[in-house]
């Protein structure tokens, strides 16, 4: 180890621009296996590592990382999963660079980071090419049976953490696929699908039965699925896109960022998709605009690309150094041919009956607001238009009205619409109803959710304890 002062950092090698632009495959090759040995030999073993702190998981990346260096692969990947149900997953889409990598000791002192994401994933495909990987064995099967809403990286974190205890666990879902965002939301030059595929082939294999086309709501009730089951987990995730109210917005051509890529991720996997076949949600040879500064707008720039359109704009009210997406992602848009107009606010849609151009106001930061952001305000006199005949719209998703859609009025939600939980046990108002995962912290990141899935199948382990333990009591 501490070899930080004699080896240099070093990320896998990245796919040709001009090639990897033509497909939709990872742009990031594996790294050898001397390659990751070397690059993981460079962490300082740090008394108080804060990559681990940062980590939403409290992964315990240095003591894998050790491993690796040490060629004990089996070892370094036993120790990886142990707190992480997905670490192949992490390993390709967790924003490293605000995160773990971010806060390396190392990369703090001017040596560059630990390049923890990529060992993360080379060790867990290893992993996976070894037959290391294997599915549930349920020592003891419990009676207890647990329904969870939602096939998202929350839900299938809780279901598997779940049977390992011995529950009979069933996952419903609206979508003809498990996976939620996972496989409809993220593109496969970030996450190539067969890695979500072959983890829920797994889950499949050690007893979780998924419900496909099930929509609560619609299929059944929350009540009767409360009567068919011990304990609820809700795990739906937030999919209403936020809306921007302008004078246009009725226009064709104006859609979601979820619908883009949606549509764009089931043409990758097969599917028929006769919106994107006909031309509406495909890019192809159009001057597309993408509002807003996110990893959700970062995926829509670079699928744009790579569905050939004419040209790609990313329309951001802050500068670089405020956007929220991650730096490595516009990095990759960059070098692709996104044109980023920072300090821009849209104003106007124009066209008679399709969007032919959007107007846009010029910015300047302000003063901190009460989230520590400068504010941006609008300069006077300053607006001008973009060509467009594309807009996407990727600012951000709120929760559904899930008390409505659920036919459960009594759900509490909270002033933001999310689901109202307790604090300590991730409890709704409703006894035996559990949430975890967006739809109780808002938009955030897959590591957040598998987090708040491993903590929701504790509590939901707990509460089931007691109500065994009272039915013993009483007979």
């Amino acid at each position: 180890m501490l070899k930080f002062v004699k080896i240099n950092q070093q990320s896998p090698p990245k796919r040709d621009v001009d090639r990897r632009k033509e497909d939709f495959n990872e742009i990031y090759k594996d790294f050898i296996n001397e390659k990751a040995k070397e690059q993981s030999s460079r962490c300082s073993q740090c008394g108080v590592p804060f990559c681990q702190v940062h980590c939403p998981l409290s992964n315990n990346i240095p003591d894998w990382l050790k491993l690796t260096a040490e060629g004990r692969l089996k070892e370094a990947y036993e120790l990886s999963q142990s707190t992480n149900n997905m670490p192949e997953v992490c390993g390709r889409i967790c924003p490293q660079d605000r995160l773990c990598e971010g806060n390396c000791v190392i990369e703090q002192s001017g040596h560059g980071t630990v390049t923890i994401g990529s060992v993360e994933k080379y060790i867990t495909e290893n992993a996976w090419n070894n037959g290391w990987i294997t599915s549930i064995k349920v020592k003891k099967e419990k009676n207890f049976s647990v329904g969870i809403i939602g096939a998202g990286p929350a839900g299938l974190a809780a279901a598997e953490q779940l049977r390992n205890f011995g529950y009979q666990i069933s996952v419903y879902d609206r979508y003809d696929r498990a996976g939620g965002l996972l496989i409809y939301g993220i593109p496969n030059f970030k996450l190539e699908k067969f890695v979500v595929e072959r983890r829920i082939n797994l889950l499949k294999e050690g007893g979780i039965k998924f419900f496909h086309n099930f929509e609560v709501g619609k299929n059944t009730s929350l009540e009767k699925l409360r009567d068919q089951h011990d304990a609820i987990l809700i795990a739906t995730g937030v999919y209403k896109a936020r809306e921007i109210k302008l004078p246009g917005n009725d226009l064709e051509n104006i859609f979601p960022a979820m619908e883009f890529l949606t549509a764009s991720n089931k043409k990758g996997l097969g599917d028929k998709v006769e919106l994107f076949d006909n031309g509406t949600l495909n890019a192809e040879g159009k001057d597309v605009v993408v509002i807003g500064g996110g990893d959700t707008a970062m995926d829509c720039v670079r699928t744009s690309i790579r569905q050939n359109a004419k040209s790609v704009k990313c329309i951001y009210r802050r500068d670089k150094e405020n956007m929220p997406g991650s730096t490595r992602e516009v990095f990759n848009a960059e070098e692709e041919g996104v044109e980023f107009v920072w300090l821009s606010n849209p104003k106007e849609f124009l066209g008679k009956n399709k969007v032919e151009s959007l107007v846009v106001n010029k910015i300047k930061l302000g003063q901190p607001d009460e989230s520590g952001r400068r504010k941006p305000e609008i300069q006077k006199d300053s607006q001008f238009s973009i060509k467009t005949n594309m807009i996407i719209k990727a600012l951000g998703f709120d929760p559904e009205d899930l008390p409505n859609l659920f036919g459960a009025e009594d759900l509490k939600v909270t002033k933001w619409g999310t689901l109202k939980t307790n604090f300590d046990t991730m409890e709704t108002n409703l006894s035996g109803v559990f949430a975890a995962g967006d739809i109780i912290r808002g938009a955030s990141l897959v590591v957040w959710a598998i987090k708040d899935g491993r903590d929701a199948a504790i509590s939901i382990r707990k509460y089931l304890e007691k109500k065994e333990n009272e039915s013993k009591k009483v007979a």
